[in-house]
């Protein structure tokens, strides 16, 4: 795979992605998406570099009772606890809390490369759609030893963990399969590192 073919593919699936987990259902900016990947369409678009288990097509498009809107509620916001929480300091600060170490980490690795976070609430850079769009930023802007620092210094360290309770605990088709679409993404942008990945230690 040649190296534009490789950006370009990790641009689409990072942005796409990212949204999915970043923005509720019926958002202007994932509602198309959503409807790609209930209407199957998503599978002839998705980067051709990039493979995925064929059965996940049917798997997304499976019924559920429970509304998408009320299942992204319940998996990213709450009230009540949230099975998997998608920050990473929760993953990886001893207490499980929001703004821990490994969030202060980040930031301070965007401030010493001069990239913003705008967001309207007061919200921890570290949650995982966040990353997955700054991945694709960084790709797109050719940014390259960033977008590498950032997958193996900040994202998969926790990553993994994160991806495999949220697929397990997901209780929804198209949650489900969306984790286990990532999880076999985001294996093939590893193999894209020339850094190896941090060792950190898991609190969850």
């Amino acid at each position: 795979m040649n190296s534009s073919r490789s950006d370009d593919a990790i641009i689409i699936s990072a942005r796409v992605l990212g949204a999915l987990y970043y923005f509720e259902p019926q958002s202007e900016q994932a509602a198309p998406l959503m409807q790609a990947f209930q209407d199957g369409t998503w599978a002839q678009q998705w980067p051709e570099s990039l493979t995925f288990s064929p059965e996940l097509v049917t798997e997304f498009q499976q019924a559920a009772d429970e509304p998408l809107a009320e299942a992204w509620q319940r998996l990213f916001v709450g009230p009540y606890a949230l099975p998997a929480p998608p920050w990473g300091s929760v993953w990886l600060d001893k207490e499980n809390v929001l703004f821990g170490e490994s969030t202060l980490a980040l930031r301070q690795w965007m401030r010493e490369n001069s990239i913003a976070f705008d967001t309207e609430q007061n919200e921890p850079e570290d949650h995982f759609g966040t990353l997955l769009m700054l991945s694709a930023w960084l790709k797109e802007n050719q940014r390259e030893d960033e977008w590498q620092q950032l997958l193996a210094w900040h994202l998969l360290p926790w990553s993994g963990r994160f991806l495999q309770v949220f697929t397990e605990e997901a209780d929804h088709p198209f949650y489900r399969s969306l984790g286990q679409l990532t999880q076999q993404t985001l294996a093939q942008w590893q193999n894209e590192l020339l850094i190896p990945v941090a060792e950190k230690k898991l609190t969850r």
